[in-house]
């Protein structure tokens, strides 16, 4: 009796075959660490802090924890609290509003542009005004380079200007991409990232960075990611978190760097193939002029009708995982519903967490692989 077997599956982020690309000199790496056994702040830690920035231009570069370390140390290291108002999209991961509300300051949410996913510029505007109307002061801003790409920072820089806010850009998802020529790393006062394994550049483990020309910024940022130690480690001058890079995390994204502006060339490559294969059927993303992206998700929109889950399910059953980036924007979920947003609301954010969804995407998608996918996702609609 012949059996009907199931289509083999395809990964969503193949860390794996990165993995066996870099397998010899991985090894080598960590049997460094294991030889000099020095696991915290080793010499690997200040290597891949020169590395970023060289890669990034950013004059100073101060490794942590995580990409929720980043952004939190950033806000302590600026006095962020009670009172104070910091103004983030709502369409993005939580850790952008989490650092927020962790430090006692209010998140406050604006909406994003429907072409690109990122933080639009009007919503932020009256973002910035709705904190006032609330007495709160406004602070900060965090643009978010989301699923890779570049916000606007010129024109967010400018309102910023305006309005005497910091800011601190959450690249967490777009390191290696640029705006305008130049890498993100260097706009506004400092950016975060994050080493998260499915990152682009991606450590085994949890592993983040900031990115600042700010020298007084970056001293205050390596105190505060060691419990807030001064020139002695039993005076702590300030409170502080523990926030450091581990070694181990260290050695291996040296040895990822090294590839990195290959996978995202082979990144924005799988773009332009699915641009090709789909941009008739569904909305492809958008990037901006003068913006490249390192395609952390390939993020698409459904036509208005079709059934998302009916769609997910589809593809799941011939073996093509997808992924939802976000179901819930921020001011929709329940540890963030009751703060404040920008006035007039945030319909867009709310219309894109209804129908987007996100394809596999990674340095190793080989193009049989992808033509199956376009062909799945094709006849998923049709059907």
């Amino acid at each position: 009796m012949n059996q009907h077997m199931p289509p083999e599956p395809v990964p969503f982020i193949d860390i794996g075959a990165q993995r066996r690309r870099l397998g010899k000199s991985i090894d080598a790496a960590v049997a460094r660490v294991l030889a000099h056994c020095q696991f915290i702040n080793g010499p690997e830690v200040a290597d891949l802090e020169a590395r970023l920035a060289e890669f990034s231009g950013a004059k100073h570069v101060v490794s942590c924890a995580s990409g929720t370390d980043a952004l939190l140390m950033v806000l302590m290291a600026r006095n962020i609290g009670r009172g104070d108002a910091v103004i983030c999209p709502s369409f993005t991961f939580c850790a952008t509003g989490e650092a927020v509300a962790l430090t006692g300051a209010t998140p406050v949410f604006v909406d994003v542009d429907e072409a690109t996913f990122n933080m639009d510029v009007a919503s932020l505007r009256r973002g910035v005004a709705a904190a006032r109307k609330q007495g709160l002061k406004p602070r900060v801003v965090i643009p978010v380079d989301l699923f890779g790409q570049s916000a606007d920072h010129d024109a967010i820089g400018a309102v910023a200007e305006a309005e005497g806010l910091f800011v601190l850009d959450d690249a967490a998802q777009g390191f290696g991409a640029s705006y305008k020529g130049r890498r993100l790393g260097t706009y506004g006062h400092a950016t975060a990232t994050s080493f998260f394994p499915a990152k682009p550049l991606g450590c085994f483990g949890d592993g983040g960075a900031v990115f600042t020309d700010d020298a007084e910024l970056a001293a205050t940022l390596r105190s505060i990611r060691v419990h807030g130690q001064g020139a002695d480690k039993y005076d702590n001058v300030r409170l502080g978190l523990t926030g450091r890079l581990d070694t181990m995390q260290a050695a291996i994204l040296i040895e990822k760097l090294k590839i990195f502006d290959d996978e995202i060339a082979a990144r924005n490559r799988a773009a332009e193939r699915y641009a090709q294969g789909l941009g008739n059927v569904v909305t492809v993303p958008h990037l901006a002029r003068n913006c490249s992206s390192v395609w952390a998700q390939y993020t698409i929109r459904l036509p208005g009708g079709c059934d998302r889950d009916v769609f997910a399910a589809m593809l799941k059953e011939q073996g093509i995982p997808t992924a939802i980036y976000y179901a819930k924007s921020l001011h929709q979920q329940t540890a963030y519903r009751d703060y404040p947003v920008a006035d007039g609301g945030l319909p867009v954010s709310e219309k894109l967490s209804g129908d987007v969804i996100s394809l596999p995407m990674h340095a190793y998608l080989d193009e049989p692989t992808q033509d199956r996918i376009i062909r799945t996702v094709r006849r998923a609609l049709s059907s």
